[in-house]
């Protein structure tokens, strides 16, 4: 199974526009510079190629650890009814992902879990932040959530 959650009909107002455009770009070079946390969680800088433009594009994200030291997100576009772009992004390109951790940027493998291995994650990124179960009450999409691993070499 691959990158395969449909928009949904209903949800929240997606965050879009040129100020959410700046509060992105501010909040990964915070990151980039001094690591450590945003909105409340653990904070990474997704870097990924353009589904449609190939170009490169960087998002602030949460972040939960995985198994064996991969880094789990979750693509909640704050519980909007479409997936956040960088999702397509990954669907499109998931070995040209890298992120940018604690002074150091790591070429990735991106994979979207499903089934078991998905409620497990779940039940654990619920556990340690509550609003992501908000966010999936306003949607009727299943939010994704995509498993990053360290590319080996």
């Amino acid at each position: 199974m691959g990158f395969d959650t449909p928009a949904g009909t209903r949800g929240a107002r997606q965050p879009r526009g040129p100020f959410f455009r700046w509060l992105n770009k501010v909040m990964a070079n915070r990151l980039r510079r001094k690591g450590g946390r945003t909105m409340g969680l653990d904070g990474l800088v997704l870097t990924t190629v353009g589904a449609k433009t190939g170009v490169h594009r960087s998002n602030p994200v949460g972040w939960f650890p995985g198994p064996d030291g991969s880094w789990l997100v979750v693509a909640s576009a704050a519980g909007a009814p479409n997936n956040p772009a960088w999702y397509y992004n990954i669907a499109a390109h998931p070995d040209q992902v890298q992120i940018e951790l604690n002074g150091r940027t790591i070429p990735v493998t991106a994979e979207q879990l499903h089934g078991g291995e998905r409620d497990q994650a779940w039940q654990q990124i619920t556990a340690a932040a509550p609003r992501f179960g908000q966010y999936q009450h306003k949607t009727d999409r299943e939010l994704p959530v995509i498993r990053l691993a360290a590319r080996p070499g």
